[in-house]
């Protein structure tokens, strides 16, 4: 069977495992910031969505139902029949889908700057069609605005414009196909299924997930818990990198979660 999903690992190959998702319009290069400091504990698995990267891009339309089976898919494929899971913006929307249908494949759960419904669908069904009559060009500019504070971006150029260039790598197909996705998603009724530990991240100034979306899954999912961070957009872990690993190291040792 032909891995339809790439990935990249870090750390020893007895750790306990932990997948990260990457947000729509990314790879698993996003998780960069964090990877020094999660593989000394743990495996650290990256994987591109379906769409993006290096990963497979079939023919639409795509769901989270999709994107999540995929996912189980390439647990099946490592032989992990339980893993630790973080994702940001689309991959927490995918976390969140394997956390409610597949509870048995989750030891923790760790979303960041996402949601359970990020409509209007309107809006994401014009993107889809703009990214496919102008490719990635077309939006940039728009949403890496979205994935920083301006004062980071002031002070960062070149690692924004890194940002920029993972973008717009993007296949069109494939990102449209996930904004198409997220336009049809509403997971707030599958919430309460989550049993995993859970630990809800959000940027203080993100626009494209706001703290408010992060509030409604800590009060629909049981035993989750939220963190805010400060001066953060979109992408909260490149912005304030040692706090996010600092963030999830805490939430992903069960050891001193547990005290």
């Amino acid at each position: 069977m032909t891995p339809r999903l790439q990935i990249t690992m870090d750390g020893a190959a007895d750790a306990p495992v932990l997948l990260l998702g990457s947000s729509l319009g990314t790879t698993g290069a996003m998780w960069e910031p964090q990877v020094a400091a999660l593989a000394e504990r743990f495996r650290v698995i990256r994987y591109d969505h379906l769409g993006h990267g290096r990963s497979a891009v079939p023919a639409g339309p795509y769901t989270i139902d999709l994107l999540g089976r995929e996912v189980l898919r390439l647990l099946d494929e490592l032989g992990l029949p339980r893993v630790h899971y973080a994702g940001l913006s689309l991959g927490g929307m995918v976390g969140m889908w394997l956390a409610a249908h597949a509870p048995d494949r989750l030891r923790r759960l760790a979303v960041l700057c996402t949601s359970a419904s990020l409509g209007p669908p309107e809006s994401w069904q014009a993107r889809a069609a703009t990214v496919r009559a102008g490719g990635l060009a077309a939006i940039a500019d728009v949403v890496v605005a979205r994935w920083f504070t301006p004062t980071f971006a002031a002070a960062r150029p070149n690692l924004v414009d890194g940002y920029r260039a993972l973008l717009a790598a993007t296949p069109p197909a494939g990102y449209a196909a996930c904004c198409e996705a997220i336009a049809v998603m509403d997971l707030r009724s599958d919430l309460d299924k989550v049993e995993a530990p859970t630990l809800v991240i959000a940027g203080a100034e993100d626009r494209a997930a706001p703290v408010d979306h992060a509030r409604e899954i800590v009060a629909r999912i049981p035993h989750a818990r939220l963190a805010v961070v400060a001066q953060a957009a979109h992408l909260a872990n490149v912005e304030q990198p040692e706090q996010v690993s600092r963030l999830l190291v805490n939430h992903f040792d069960e050891e001193q979660a547990d005290r």
